[in-house]
């Protein structure tokens, strides 16, 4: 949507460094909100993703269209002295600076957090990182090494599997998620005392967190969390069984859900039973729960079990592809794609609806380079040679 509405962050002006995904999600749904962002990009190649096709569409990669609505591309060679000193000379004016350089880049640059903040006290500088800045320094911050080392693999895929990573690069965007949460925090901070500060996140960290009931399991209870597939750890019946076309997600998560179901299967004692009469019992005893829904479950298609199922009170639904679960979403009146006219082609709503400053859709993905000469007019510096 357009609206002359100014947004929740209108006003605040970031400065993005970011590359690749955590950092430029980020900065995209600040854009949303209503933040000036200026994205700082290589000449000749900037962002690594506008080169990471297929797929394209009007010959620009999906990948960098997805995360980059919004924002305003400066083309900038950090090694130029000239063109370093139009970065700083952004960066004496923004409000928020936002890098994921691997740790040490920007203080190289004369960039670092400590060579800014006396030039511009009230800056909020966010750095995203792999492994943290100290000896994690040396590691690359790649999402799926993260998913590797931080034991999202583990606990994702067949029990008897290597180990799968999730279909996106999931760690990047819960990244994004810590990293602008930090952000408005140190913007409130800055409201009460002017002063700006550092925001710290990385991409382990930000896994171990995200890892919630299987993190808590091991800091708690001592227990190493192990691929249980499409299972639950702590929840039964809440996996995937076959329908009689294709696969169906049960999602029990109480007793009354469970006798209900039951009820519905034409299984009205197994409810009783003492062998799945309680969660814990139900989870102690999996497989014979399983053994007894599997029969039933099968004898009636996906949709016609979701209807029935979801009309009782029983968590469940069919494993959609994207093109039904943007069409789910469509039906359910959630709008969401953002209107190709808005902000280019392929590009789904921010999920953050606020009643008075909505997120809005101003400008497609820029072209690299394209708000350079309009920027360098800004900030008084020498205009490019043609």
């Amino acid at each position: 949507m357009h609206t002359d509405q100014p947004g929740a962050l209108a006003g605040i002006v970031v400065a993005d460094f970011g590359r690749v995904l955590a950092g430029p999600y980020m900065t995209m749904l600040l854009a949303d909100l209503g933040a000036d962002v200026i994205k700082i990009e290589r000449p000749g190649s900037g962002d690594d993703t506008r080169a990471w096709g297929p797929p394209f569409a009007g010959g620009e990669a999906t990948y960098f269209l997805g995360v980059n609505r919004n924002k305003r591309s400066v083309s900038l060679d950090l090694t130029d002295p000239e063109d370093l000193a139009t970065a700083r000379a952004l960066v004496d004016r923004a409000d928020v600076l936002v890098e994921n350089f691997r740790p040490g880049t920007m203080e190289k640059l004369g960039l670092g957090y400590e060579d800014v903040r006396a030039g511009n006290p009230g800056l909020v500088y966010c750095s995203v990182t792999g492994f943290g800045t100290d000896e994690g320094a040396r590691l690359p911050g790649y999402d799926l090494l993260v998913q590797a080392m931080g034991g999202l693999m583990s606990v994702t895929g067949e029990p008897d599997g290597p180990g799968t990573k999730a279909g996106v690069a999931l760690v990047d965007v819960i990244t994004g998620l810590h990293a602008g949460l930090g952000i408005l925090a140190a913007l409130r901070h800055r409201e009460h005392t002017g002063e700006g500060q550092r925001v710290e996140v990385s991409l382990l960290t930000s896994l171990l967190s995200a890892l919630t009931n299987q993190a808590a399991a091991h800091l708690g209870a001592g227990v190493v969390p192990r691929a249980m597939g499409n299972r639950h750890p702590s929840i039964a019946p809440y996996e995937v069984f076959e329908a009689r076309d294709r696969p169906l997600v049960l999602a029990v998560g109480t007793d009354r859900q469970f006798r209900t179901l039951c009820e519905r299967l034409g299984l009205p004692g197994l409810a009783d039973d003492p062998r799945f009469a309680t969660n814990t019992a139900r989870v102690a005893h999996r497989e014979e729960l399983v053994a007894a829904l599997s029969g039933p479950l099968g004898t009636r298609t996906a949709d016609g079990w979701f209807e029935e199922l979801t009309a009782a009170g029983v968590p469940c639904g069919p494993i959609n592809d994207l093109a039904a679960a943007f069409d789910l979403a469509e039906r359910l009146g959630l709008d969401p794609r953002v209107p190709e006219r808005a902000a280019g082609p392929g590009q789904v709503v921010n999920p953050i609806r606020l009643g008075a400053t909505p997120p809005s859709y101003r400008s497609a993905p820029p072209r690299l380079g394209e708000h350079t000469d309009g920027l360098l007019a800004v900030l008084g510096r020498p205009a490019r040679t043609p």
